[in-house]
């Protein structure tokens, strides 16, 4: 009966997702850096996170993009790409369901 990824397995994973939160990150490139198949990733990591891959790494680009938004200089759409969503559409709906705020409202 497994309790989810070790403490250094854990670690390695999200040090890895925060170093290429701008990029895209593949479920599968998770599994291999922790060396077991992509269904044991996800089970293990949602044991030992509370959630899933995919929504821990979403709910770190919106972490991202609402330190990068205390930047005026950036533009929602730089903030959006550096963060890793395709578009600031893509950013403003997952924005609005963690944060209960667009960007632009955050921002203000």
């Amino acid at each position: 009966h497994s309790v989810g990824l070790s403490d250094r397995k854990l670690l390695l994973v999200t040090d890895y997702i925060n170093d290429n939160i701008g990029t895209e990150i593949k479920i599968s490139d998770l599994a291999a850096l922790v060396g077991i198949s992509q269904f044991h990733f996800s089970r293990l990591f949602k044991k030992s996170v509370g959630i899933s891959p995919h929504k821990y790494v979403i709910k770190q680009r919106v972490e991202r993009a609402k330190s990068l938004l205390k930047n005026p200089e950036l533009s929602v759409i730089d903030i959006a790409l550096l963060c890793g969503f395709n578009s600031h559409s893509h950013l403003g709906k997952y924005f609005r369901q963690l944060t209960g705020f667009t960007p632009k409202q955050y921002r203000n």
